[in-house]
């Protein structure tokens, strides 16, 4: 009966060891990957907040001026893309788009100071600059939650846990190369 006992007696020392050291690093990849979750959840959040109150300064700029109809175009196209990204990476390239499209859409508006009177576009434009600061805040917690939960995944010996149980790095939220340039703004009133 010992001998039989002994082998048993260390598989379950095995078994128990095993547990002990696994269950809480396993547990510890799950909270960080759902707090990942979470924090993207809320960049999705404020994009489509900001894709919300984007017709509404369309329309108004519309009501103003009718023949910027290219800028109001590239508004609408990179609106539709960003509700089409999946991903960090695709949403990031998408809303650097629209956000270079709303940068040319505020360079018209200065031509316009009936409209940058409105007390209509005055709001939306204050309700959007509090969306690019939450969108910017948002993408922060999400970059942050995501360099917390890469660093458990490389790090020994939570790395063997993330193999074992397929943990793998996630996506920052990063912005598209392109973003780094200044929008270019061209009115095509080239005098020579």
């Amino acid at each position: 009966m010992k001998r039989l006992l002994g082998p048993f007696g260390i598989i379950i020392g095995i078994v128990v060891l095993l547990a002990v050291i696994l269950v809480p690093s396993y547990n510890k990849f799950v909270t960080l990957e759902e707090n990942v979750d979470a924090s993207y959840a809320q960049v999705e959040n404020q994009l489509q907040r900001r894709m919300d109150l984007i017709p509404n300064l369309v329309n108004t700029v519309k009501g103003f001026a009718a023949h910027e109809q290219e800028v109001l175009g590239d508004i609408a196209d990179a609106r539709s893309r960003l509700a089409g990204a999946a991903g960090p990476e695709e949403q990031a390239a998408a809303n650097d788009e629209l956000s270079g499209a709303l940068s040319r859409l505020l360079v018209v508006v200065e031509n316009y100071p009936d409209l940058k009177a409105n007390e209509n576009f005055k709001q939306l434009m204050d309700e959007l600059a509090g969306t690019e600061n939450r969108i910017g805040v948002a993408r922060q917690d999400y970059n942050h939650e995501v360099a917390n939960f890469n660093r458990q995944v490389k790090r020994f010996p939570s790395k063997l846990v993330a193999s074992i149980f397929g943990f793998d790095e996630k996506e920052y939220f990063k912005a598209d190369e392109a973003a780094k340039e200044p929008p270019k703004v061209d009115f095509g009133d080239d005098k020579e």
